[in-house]
């Protein structure tokens, strides 16, 4: 069956303290193109995530992201540090004439959230918080994976009515064959009419104009390979997974047919009806892109 490659999975995680989110959004790429944006005590864990998400999703613009949100407050301070930038503040306010108060709570809780002002020792990162941080990135991966169904779910539905339109359109192409034919041998009895050939030598020539245009123009190949294409197309989309590039490459060999044919056709309805098969086509294939 056919995945979208646009998706998205979220997972929330609580631990020690800790609110944990876990986005990951995903979009249309020749290849994994993945990004991420880790807190500082993740970093190093950064080659691990970037695996599970090649791993999990395959291909496709990943855009990853981790938030943490305390739930206290602000994280423990360092007194000593706090007070002396207090002070330090206070010193160039009396230099510079400009008055403090010794009790103004809006500066010391400026001070006390200044990351460098606080105490880093819980930014380490444990091996069991790790475990708990990657269970939660398996779980968005996997709601990813569920988006990205639901997505090629309606692509396929989508896509396989476009190659049924093809089809059908193809099925409308004899009709028109025989009148084809016809308009051909008039037009080829006319043009020696005027050579003013003698009677023997003009049937003979007729008959060999007939017979090198009757194979030169015929379709008959065309009609059975495209079918043929579209048939394996269907195939294709509903009994593989990530199919995204072989699709590709038959909707270029229906394509190749189709411009054969309308090469060959020599008649307007039939062009008219080649035009309409290359306009879903091209449907078919920007579409195909977007396929896992």
């Amino acid at each position: 069956m056919i995945y979208s490659m646009t998706g998205f999975g979220r997972e929330l995680l609580e631990y020690n303290g800790k609110k944990i989110t876990i986005d990951i959004r995903t979009l249309n790429s020749k290849s994994a193109d993945i990004s991420t944006r880790l807190p500082n005590q993740y970093k190093e864990k950064d080659i691990d995530i970037r695996r599970m998400l090649s791993q999990g999703l395959q291909r496709g613009k990943i855009d990853f992201s981790i938030s943490v949100e305390n739930e206290q407050t602000v994280n423990p301070i360092n007194s000593a540090a706090v007070i002396a930038a207090y002070k330090s503040f206070a010193d160039d306010c009396s230099k510079n004439n400009v008055p403090i108060s010794e009790t103004d709570n809006s500066l010391l809780s400026s001070l006390i959230r200044m990351p460098e002002l606080q105490l880093n020792g819980s930014d380490e990162l444990t091996d069991e918080e790790w475990a708990a941080v990657e269970s939660a990135i398996q779980k968005s991966i996997d709601r990813c994976c569920e988006y990205r169904k639901e997505e090629g779910r309606i692509l396929e539905k989508d896509v396989l009515a476009k190659i049924d339109s093809i089809l059908s359109l193809l099925g409308r192409v004899p009709q028109y064959e025989a009148e084809r034919i016809s308009v051909i041998k008039d037009k080829i009895r006319q043009a020696l009419n005027e050579l003013n050939l003698n009677d023997s030598n003009s049937e003979n020539r007729y008959e060999q104009e007939i017979i090198y245009y009757l194979e030169k123009l015929d379709i008959n190949e065309e009609k059975v390979r495209l079918r043929k294409h579209c048939e394996y197309f269907i195939e294709t989309a509903k009994s593989e997974d990530a199919a995204g590039r072989k699709l590709g490459f038959i909707a270029q060999e229906m394509g190749r047919e189709i411009n054969t044919l309308g090469s060959k056709a020599h008649h307007a309805e039939m062009q008219k009806i080649v035009v309409m098969m290359k306009d879903e086509l091209e449907k078919i294939k920007e579409q195909s892109l977007n396929i896992l």
